[in-house]
């Protein structure tokens, strides 16, 4: 027995020395591209300009979507969720803050992550300044940072200007838990000169960047003493288009509407004791009943009575009406005008898609709401402002319904597919592969689905060579697509929904099982119903006339492609199909145990047998194939059922050849059966050239080895002592760390996929099972399927290992195992988001808007000081931006000791200064702090420079035509009074003698100033010195006295 044992084990050869047998440096699973939305979304980004959508997940991916369908995924180097995401509009750069408090700067156009900053405190508000590259951040201590992006160097720059809480607050008795800034808002109309800072405590004020001081407070304290409640701040926003309005929502469900001073006349000084002394308005929406913190707020300008404010409230409580939109106009004060979206989920984050139509030339605006669950839902927002509009009147429209976005590849969900690669391709132009990407409807776009084809081909359909990768889906409603999957964009091609020779109608039963054999030209499926079509295509070319066959199902009969379609009944629901080497039988198996073998000239039934397996009888994997038997050739079919046995099958007749299967000890749900040759197959390749897509393929050699995939292990037995019932394992590995879902040959049954349930791809070598590579697929969570209901998940691949998996209508993981293998034809155009070469149209300044004195936009509360009513110009010019760089350069507090030892200078004292004096008289030096005296001399230059450009054309004018002297226009005005101020000619004369000259009259002025001072402070001595003499005087008279 020893002896006989021995021998056994001699006879199977070791693989290692077979040259076809897959190395670990020609693998690399990776994933190469994703498609469609990404589970876990919770914080939406917009970049208008570029028209680009960010979704952040909760661990760590940021899915991109571009104009085209451009998509594309970054992944963080942490799974961690995201606080804070935001773009810098038309620029590279998305910045991304985790809950580690980790500043990621990602470039969008490599799609790489240039730069991590990492925070020292607790960061709770971030906002960038757009049309810059700086960014204010806010921590837990109430203090507010400028960073800024270093554009060349890709990385952040922390600036020496701040905002510390003391300056900005004030309160030193405030509570800790409290001075946390909430939000950081430029003002409209002068972001680059004021910011309103709103803290947790309530507490409002307005930040002068130039002059680093508060002009304007309001809140905190106040509201808590009217209500005598502590309610925290949630969300803010502005809601006005020049920064006279903020709303903010507080924890308790309390929405206020606070006026913030902006129209600010540099000449006056702000007085803070007109600090409004309540809200403005009060919007009761019910939150407050509730007790629904405000959770997001966002506000949309429009033109006449439209503005509307988007209220959400904390996805952790239960509400009806947790998302409202309400008109915010003069008229809200008599009538509050608002409309409850009842979502089908607690929503977590919202963002408007600013959108236009080219054809059409109007704008289609999309709101989108982000669901607790991950799903995204889509409104029209033109339909809800219709609604907000027209509600009051006698024919209310509809209400706005939601749109569940998914993915566009048919309405019905994908429950089987099959994936062809490398078949001979004519397609390769890439500016015809944009043209039709362009066709395809956006995920985010309420036009109709595209179902029809041929609308999105601009050659018309022939033959299936030509096409590069065939993707093939079979659909819960009975329906069967083609695809065009060289490219990453799934393009339709073709599909079946007829179901007989007469009914062209959809069955409505899921299919379950698909089988493809381009060679014989035969597509097999098989649904839950037990109905098994074989669809017999003609030969190619087709006619092109009708080539594509409508996804509604209106075809005609035939429709040019298929030439037969016959049907056949098994006992019990298909759950897997495999076609022998000649392609004139197929196997199929049911979930009742059934093997039925079919020939499909007939199509006849040769066979039915019934396995009556111990636990589980249902035929999970079939394979036709030759082994060796008692030293001749057997033909045989091998069968899994769903606890992991083995059973071998006569072909020709179906009698059982073991008399017990081959099992493992501890049964698990079998994946995949399939015969293997020792030394691999005949031929790295070999097999792939069949072009037979199945669960298993026959190629017609004599196999050794049987290999047995699992859930919790594979195991590869000795074919011959399996067909006798005898259990012999010459290689195994059990599964410990996580549950096998997805088991597949690839490379000529070289190599082994695994797929995980965590996401976990492996690669083994066959028939040794020794691991190659694996990776990890960040997002990608699957689970074993339910008994008696459709998967969630669908799983393919191609003999190359190229893997397409669909989670549910959601997204789709395109993942490829060979190291040097590209599966598609332009994936850096799909994946392109970011457009360099964008041309931004000119900005057409809009009319000035004018403040009404109307509703609660109007109206001011007692206290509040007011410039009169002008026209609001605005203040956010090139110049002032430019001036930021000055003015963030420089600190603009000192640190608290020096401040102390450097008490404050009177402004009188400082103009008098000896400093002051220029002896030069080239260069006259800056008053006040260095900051200021920066910016002074950068104002000087640059405003010079631009008037003395004016200057120029002036004088060209005034040479072609002679006018009348008139009074000075208000710019002309300007530029003299400037001009005047740094002691410029007003005649245009700028030569040195003339400055000198007045540089030496105002050193003059200065001396004389500072002269008339000392004589004063000179008497004011000599009159202290005769006080304290007297005083010196009377002490000592009073000390003899007594």
């Amino acid at each position: 027995m020893f002896v006989k044992k021995l021998v056994e084990k001699a006879s199977l050869k070791k693989p290692g020395g077979n040259k076809d047998s897959l190395k670990s440096d020609e693998v690399n699973p990776r994933s190469i591209f994703h498609y469609g939305l990404p589970s876990g979304c919770n914080l939406l980004a917009h970049d208008p300009i570029q028209k680009i959508l960010a979704m952040s997940t909760i661990d760590g991916r940021i899915k991109l979507f571009g104009q085209d369908n451009t998509q594309a995924v970054l992944e963080s180097p942490e799974a961690l969720p995201s606080k804070f995401l935001q773009f810098i509009h038309n620029q590279p750069f998305l910045i991304n803050i985790n809950a580690n408090n980790h500043i990621e700067v990602w470039n969008i156009d490599l799609k790489s992550l240039a730069y991590v900053h990492v925070y020292k405190e607790e960061i709770t508000s971030f906002t960038v300044l757009q049309r810059t590259f700086y960014m204010y951040i806010g921590d837990s201590f109430g203090n507010v940072s400028v960073l800024k992006i270093d554009k060349e160097q890709c990385n952040l720059i922390q600036m020496k200007y701040r905002i510390p809480f003391s300056a900005s607050h004030g309160n030193s008795m405030a509570d800790h838990t409290d001075t946390a800034v909430m939000y950081i808002l430029p003002q409209p109309s002068a972001e680059s000169k004021r910011i309103l800072i709103i803290y947790k405590d309530g507490f409002v004020s307005l930040w002068s960047i130039q002059e680093s001081k508060p002009i304007f407070t309001t809140g905190g304290n106040l509201i808590h003493s009217i209500n005598h409640d502590t309610k925290k701040v949630t969300a803010a926003c502005w809601a006005c288009p020049f920064g006279s309005k903020v709303v903010i929502g507080y924890n308790n469900g309390e929405l206020l509407i606070w006026n913030i001073l902006h129209n600010i006349d540099s000449k006056i000084e702000p007085d803070l004791s007109g600090t409004q002394t309540g809200p403005l308005f009060k919007l009761n929406l019910g939150y407050k009943l509730d007790k629904i913190p405000i959770s997001k707020l966002k506000w949309t300008y429009a033109d006449g009575k439209a503005s509307r404010l988007y209220v959400l409230g904390n996805s952790d409580f239960s509400s009806a009406n947790l998302l409202q939109v309400i008109i915010i106009n003069d008229q809200i004060e008599s009538r509050t005008t608002k409309l409850g979206i009842g979502t089908p989920e607690p929503c977590v984050d919202m963002e408007i898609l600013v959108s236009y139509n080219e054809q059409t030339k109007h704008k289609e605006d999309c709101f989108l709401v982000v669901g607790k669950s991950g799903h995204v839902y889509l409104y029209d927002d033109f339909s809800i402002e219709k609604y907000l509009l027209q509600s009051q009147t006698k024919s209310p429209p509809s209400l706005p319904k939601e749109v569940k976005v998914k993915l566009p590849y048919a309405d019905s969900t994908i429950t089987v597919a099959k994936f062809i690669t490398d078949n001979p391709c004519l397609l390769s132009s890439n500016e015809e592969y944009m043209l039709l990407s362009k066709k395809i409807p956006s995920l985010f776009s309420f036009d109709a689905k595209q179902k029809d084809g041929s609308s999105l081909s601009s050659t018309g359909f022939t033959s299936f060579s030509n096409f590069k990768n065939i993707y093939i889906t079979g659909h819960s409603n009975g329906g069967i697509n083609f695809w065009d999957a060289s490219s990453p964009l799934l393009i339709p091609i073709v599909s079946f929904n007829q179901q007989s020779e007469d009914d062209q109608s959809l069955s409505g039963v899921p299919l379950t099982t698909l089988c493809y054999d381009m060679e014989a030209r035969l597509l097999i499926s098989g649904d839950q119903s037990g109905t098994v079509r074989i669809f017999k295509f003609k030969p190619e070319p087709y006619a092109t006339e009708s080539s594509f066959l409508s996804l509604q199902g209106s075809s005609k009969k035939g429709s040019n492609i298929v030439q037969s379609l016959k049907l056949l009944k098994v006992n019990g629901a298909v759950v897997s199909i495999t076609t022998s080497h000649d392609s004139k039988h197929i196997a199929v198996g049911s979930d009742q145990g059934y093997v039925s073998v079919i020939d499909i000239g007939g199509p006849s039934l040769l066979y039915e047998k019934h396995i009556a397996s111990e636990l589980s009888t249902a035929v999970i994997s079939l394979q036709f194939g030759m082994c060796s038997l008692h030293g001749f050739e057997k033909s045989v079919l091998m069968a899994a059922t769903k606890d992991s046995s083995a059973w071998a099958l006569e072909t020709e007749t179906g009698n059982i050849l073991n008399n017990g299967s081959v099992h493992p000890k501890k049964p698990s749900k079998a994946l995949l059966i399939q015969m293997l040759d020792e030394q691999g197959t005949g031929g790295r390749g070999s097999s792939a050239s069949r072009g037979i897509i199945g669960n298993s393929f026959d190629d017609g050699i004599v196999k050794d080895l049987l290999l047995l995939c699992s859930e919790k292990a594979v195991y590869v037995y000795s074919l011959s002592h399996a067909v006798q019932g005898i259990k012999k394992v010459c290689y195994k590995k059990k599964f410990n760390s996580s549950i096998c879902c997805w088991a597949s040959t690839c490379c000529s049954d070289a190599g082994l996929v695994l797929v995980f349930t965590n996401g976990k791809i492996e690669i083994r070598s066959l028939p040794e099972l020794s691991l190659l590579k694996a990776t990890s697929i960040r997002g990608l969570t699957l689970s074993t399927s339910k008994p008696n209901s459709l998967p969630d998940t669908s799983i393919s691949a191609s003999q190359n290992g190229d893997i397409i998996m669909v989670n549910g209508d959601q997204e789709v993981f395109i993942v490829s195992v060979l190291q040097h293998r590209e599966i598609f034809r332009h994936l850096d155009s799909a994946t392109r988001v970011y457009n360099k070469d964008l041309i931004v149209p000119q900005v057409i300044q809009s009319e000035h808007v004018k403040e009404k004195k109307k509703g609660i936009f109007g109206s001011m509360k007692k206290g509040s000081k007011q410039p009169p009513e002008r026209e609001i110009e605005p203040e956010a010019s090139r110049e002032s931006f430019e001036e930021l760089s000055t003015i963030f350069s420089v600190a603009n507090f000192a640190i608290e000791n020096e401040s102390q030892e450097n008490p404050h200078t009177d402004e009188d004292e400082a103009d008098l200064d000896i400093d002051d004096i220029d002896i030069d008289g080239l260069e006259e030096k800056p008053k006040g702090n260095t900051m200021m005296a920066a910016l002074n001399k950068q104002k000087l230059a640059s405003k010079f420079n631009a008037f003395k450009g004016k200057l120029k054309e002036m004088n060209v004018k005034k040479e072609k035509v002679q006018v009348k002297e008139e009074p000075r226009d208000e710019k002309t005005g300007s530029v003299d009074q400037i001009k005047k101020k740094y002691g410029f000619s007003l005649t245009g004369d700028t030569s040195a003698a003339k400055m000198a000259q007045n540089k030496l009259s105002d050193n003059i002025r200065k001396l004389k100033g500072i002269n008339l001072r000392t004589a004063e402070m000179q008497d004011n001595a000599q009159t202290f010195s005769s006080m304290a003499k007297e005083v010196l005087r009377t002490a000592e008279n009073d000390r003899r006295t007594s």
